[in-house]
């Protein structure tokens, strides 16, 4: 991205006067909006005035091998016209202990700010409660404003609108909170994680909770993130879903997350799915919102693909989102995430991410074979992060295999196993007793002159062999075995070399065709 754009042109900007000096310009070279890893932003919840589009976010601040959601303010993107891709960025835009004093400090998790009828902006705002001896400490509290841009006070002084004990007794996780003023006035608010979703009335007042929490039913595989939206007629429900397996539509492994939708005729349900709006990114958690401006659609979801990004770094990218009208009610069409262009890869011996990865167990749902040739490891991986055979009746020889889609002249590879557990254990996942590599020649047959195979984790293990042309590739593993059990395999990443640098194929889009069928 570009900063520095001048003053005259930050003036030009949304909502920038002197009396407001805070934030700065920008100038996003594509997806995400902010790109070069000074600020994360995420948890987007879109909203628009007049002819300005803003994107309220969360603030990630983990430390890059923290698993942990570090998120101490809300910040506050704005454009005029999202094509331009200019943008003005503030940070600190709220920081939930300089409006609730009710509220701990440095917890600002997803919220939205949505206009109320009297012209007023109120943000709901989940935050940690101080004083409280609720079993989950989480609430949603409401501030409210005269402009986007504040000043905000709490238009609840006395405390939360919602939590584990008002308006009544629930058990669930009281945060992403969504919101919908509909066309007669009445205004309703929907909330949860952890697969409960609830929702509720409130009174036209935009705070006082009318009748009775609902559990909302009917979303598959409903996981958080709930954002509510209403197009001709009909009730539109993005969520982060979570319905997880190797067929699933959604995701493949439970850490990731979709963005699937579903629909309703009546505020409160019922709600029948629908379908993915979006499929999982870069990031193992998705959120998002939609919203309409200036007659087209837009979709604003976050991605780990910033500068230094990961799983508790993440980033709001924006892209256009379609209807098709042809069918009733109109259905999302599946939103194709858009880049900003990247530099041509650098030449490599590693010809992993040009393959097809396959393996012989049917992948357990925390796991994802993706994650074998994606080029990453991490010192402290989620179980996304690697291929792993743990089910607690692990296979005692298992495999995994690269296909390409034509002959490689190979040499070598190298090996990042994951483990939890010492060597020699029958339990948990541990390194494997010992491996080999075989590739396809009309036969599987080993490799020849293999230099060695190291089995200790956590360090690439490296082994040399004579070069071999052929298309398929496979390591095959002994697992660790105590107590008549073995243990299960992980790797977080397998790469293979060729005998010289070169620049990397693309991955194919359909698998390679085995290559005990030729």
């Amino acid at each position: 991205m570009t900063r520095g754009m001048g003053f005259a042109a930050l003036l030009a900007l949304p909502g920038a006067t002197c009396a407001q000096g805070a934030g700065e310009a920008v100038v996003a070279k594509g997806n995400p909006i902010l790109a070069d890893g000074r600020y994360y932003t995420t948890d987007p919840a879109p909203l628009v005035d007049g002819d300005t589009l803003y994107i309220l976010t969360g603030r990630d601040m983990a430390d890059p091998e923290v698993n942990d959601f570090i998120m101490p303010e809300w910040q506050l993107l704005a454009t005029r016209d999202p094509a331009s891709r200019k943008w003005r960025h503030t940070p600190g835009f709220i920081r939930p202990e300089n409006v609730f004093a009710w509220a701990e400090p440095a917890r600002a998790y997803a919220g939205q700010i949505v206009k109320g009828t009297d012209g007023r902006f109120y943000f709901y705002a989940p935050v940690l409660e101080k004083n409280s001896d609720a079993k989950d400490r989480f609430a949603i509290g409401v501030a409210v404003a005269d402009s986007v841009r504040g000043p905000w006070k709490d238009a609840h002084p006395s405390g939360p609108i919602l939590s584990q004990k008002l308006p009544v007794a629930n058990d669930i996780q009281n945060i992403d909170p969504t919101v919908l003023l509909d066309e007669d006035g009445r205004v309703f608010i929907y909330w949860g994680t952890f697969g409960q979703l609830r929702g509720m009335e409130l009174e036209r007042d935009m705070i006082t909770p009318k009748g009775e929490q609902k559990r909302i039913e009917g979303l598959t595989g409903f996981f958080e993130a709930p954002w509510i939206l209403k197009r001709k007629g009909v009730y539109y429900m993005l969520y982060a879903g979570n319905n997880a397996g190797p067929d699933s539509p959604c995701t493949p492994a439970v850490y990731h997350a979709c963005q699937a939708w579903g629909t309703a005729t009546s505020p409160l349900g019922p709600w029948t799915y629908r379908g993915v709006a979006l499929r999982p990114v870069s990031s193992t958690t998705s959120h998002a919102g939609a919203v309409e401006f200036k007659g087209k659609w837009y979709m604003a979801y976050h991605t780990a693909d910033a500068a230094g990004g990961g799983h508790f770094r993440r980033s709001v990218a924006i892209d256009e989102m379609q209807w098709d009208d042809s069918v009733s009610p109109a259905a999302i069409r599946p939103v194709v995430p858009t880049r900003a262009p990247q530099p041509a890869p650098a030449a490599t011996r590693n010809v992993a991410g040009s393959g097809w990865p396959a393996s012989s167990n049917r992948v357990p749902v925390q796991y994802w074979i993706a994650a074998l040739n994606d080029g990453k490891v991490r010192a402290n991986p989620l179980p996304p992060e690697m291929w792993g055979t743990w089910t607690g009746a692990n296979p005692a020889r298992p495999w995994v295999e690269y296909r390409w889609a034509k002959p490689m002249t190979i040499d070598g590879s190298r090996i990042w196993f994951f483990a939890d557990q010492p060597a020699g254990s029958g339990i948990g996942v541990a390194p494997p007793a010992a491996w080999h590599l075989e590739y396809w020649d009309g036969g599987w047959k080993p490799v020849t002159g293999a230099s060695g195979y190291g089995t200790a984790p956590a360090a690439f293990q490296q082994v040399r062999f004579a070069p071999v042309t052929t298309r398929c590739l496979r390591a095959v593993f002994d697992a660790s075995q105590a107590g008549g059990t073995h243990a299960g395999v992980g790797v977080q990443e397998w790469e293979v070399l060729a005998p010289a640098p070169r620049r990397p194929a693309p991955a194919p889009t359909r698998p390679p065709a085995a290559c005990e069928t030729h």
